[in-house]
């Protein structure tokens, strides 16, 4: 493929549309739609409850670069499933058609090309108010995590740089930031899960590596051997591929374990 950028929407998309919308339909979790405020925006975020007995930590989904889709509110779910809450922004909210967010775009090309439109302080701003209200969320424990696919994962490894107020960042096939003083700033330990047949990323991640090493922070990826880029995604397809579908079930494993030492 050409054009890097692309590589997020090289997928079967209608495949994954009737799955996802079926696990949304089907799930027996709460899920509701909050607005979150701040200054003079409004985020539109979906919100998934898992069915527990306790208090529990809040995961925050950063999605793709092709907006907060059926897809990206199905991880919300299964994140749910496995015990968490979990809180999914729409970072195009306001930005679309008339408004709108996400669902207001034609179709995915012109969600993709809106996200890259939008302004990385903003997007800061915006991830900075859902962890805000994540804390004040009752049935939390008050511990946040963020999680991230494709520009997801970029923005998780960013704002990993830019706040003290969570718990641990999940990169998944996300580069980081190109300035080595960033790295300075990260407070929390960072996970990386990285296809192998994906080296558009995994060239950075030596520097990554060597920027944390150097400020004494915690960098743990893990390359899951021929596995694409969008591995969580297409792992999931019913024509996905064997290294796809490893890497999907051995990342899914590691990052519940990652999750219950939070």
């Amino acid at each position: 493929m050409k054009n890097p950028l692309l590589l997020c929407l090289f997928i079967s998309f209608s495949g994954y549309a009737q799955s996802s919308l079926e696990r949304l339909e089907n799930s027996p979790r709460h899920h509701e739609w909050v607005e979150i405020k701040h200054g003079e925006r409004t985020v539109n975020s979906f919100l998934v409850y898992p069915e527990v007995s306790e208090k529990v930590p809040i995961v925050l989904v950063i999605h793709e670069n092709r907006g907060l889709n059926d897809w990206a509110r199905s991880l919300a779910d299964q994140i749910a499933e496995a015990g968490y809450i979990a809180l999914a922004p729409d970072l195009l909210s306001g930005t679309g058609p008339d408004g709108g967010g996400t669902s207001a775009f034609e179709n995915s090309d012109a969600a993709r090309t809106g996200i890259y439109a939008l302004e990385p302080e903003q997007v800061t701003a915006d991830l900075k108010a859902n962890i805000e209200y994540a804390k004040s969320i009752a049935a939390g424990n008050g511990k946040v995590v963020v999680i991230g696919f494709c520009w997801g994962g970029s923005q998780t490894f960013r704002l990993s740089t830019n706040t003290n107020e969570i718990q641990a960042a999940f990169v998944c096939y996300g580069t980081g930031p190109k300035a080595e003083e960033a790295y300075s700033n990260i407070e929390v330990p960072v996970y990386g899960f990285y296809g192998g047949n994906d080296n558009r990323v995994n060239a950075t991640i030596d520097m990554s590596k060597a920027a944390m090493d150097k400020f004494d922070k915690i960098y743990e990826p893990v390359i899951y051997e021929g596995a694409g880029h969008g591995f969580f995604r297409a792992g999931e397809s019913p024509d996905a591929s064997e290294a796809n579908k490893k890497a999907r079930e051995e990342g899914w494993k590691r990052l519940k374990a990652l999750l219950a030492d939070i």
